[in-house]
């Protein structure tokens, strides 16, 4: 009487805890569903899912997004959680990682106004593909609104150039 299939969930859990389970991967589908494609492409994900994930933005109804949700969440199953997490993490703005990142760029952003040439030698040994000469210009262009006391285009436009070296480098 006892012949069912084993599931990878039911090895001595009980059946709150194989739900909590299913809802953690319902919620990380969420997630994903909210991400863009060119971060998604950097994730473990096979067609599947990705395809899935890209039906995402049809399902506008409260109740068809639920279904949906359970959907990505029976697919992430078979997927490798962990590592999308982590790949999730780098990007998402309520992690601890990329908060920290975040303030790390903040602090190269204010060592190139301070400093200029110097720290842009350092910044360049951390990320060789960056473009010193449009570095370059940025920073002299925010010394001299700073100088000016005008509002920091330049300095905004440097940390979002930052970021995005950052990004391609991950």
């Amino acid at each position: 009487m006892s012949d069912h299939v084993e599931d990878d969930f039911s090895e001595d859990k009980s059946k709150s805890q194989i739900k909590r389970e299913f809802l953690a991967l319902q919620d990380l589908g969420a997630r994903l569903a909210s991400l863009k494609p060119d971060i998604l492409a950097r994730m473990p994900l096979n067609d599947a899912l990705l395809r899935a994930l890209e039906e995402s933005a049809k399902h506008t109804k409260h109740i068809a997004r639920k279904r949906h949700n359970q959907y990505l969440g029976k697919l992430l199953r078979g997927h490798d959680v962990d590592a999308i997490v982590q790949v999730l993490d780098t990007f998402d703005s309520t992690s601890r990682e990329y908060n920290t990142r975040f303030h790390r760029l903040e602090r190269w952003r204010d060592r190139l106004l301070d400093e200029g040439d110097d720290a842009l030698q350092e910044l360049m040994q951390e990320y060789p593909d960056i473009d010193s000469q449009h570095v370059r210009g940025l920073v002299r262009h925010a010394q001299h609104e700073r100088a000016r006391e005008k509002p920091p285009t330049a300095a905004r436009k440097l940390f979002k150039y930052l970021r995005e070296v950052a990004e391609q480098s991950l």
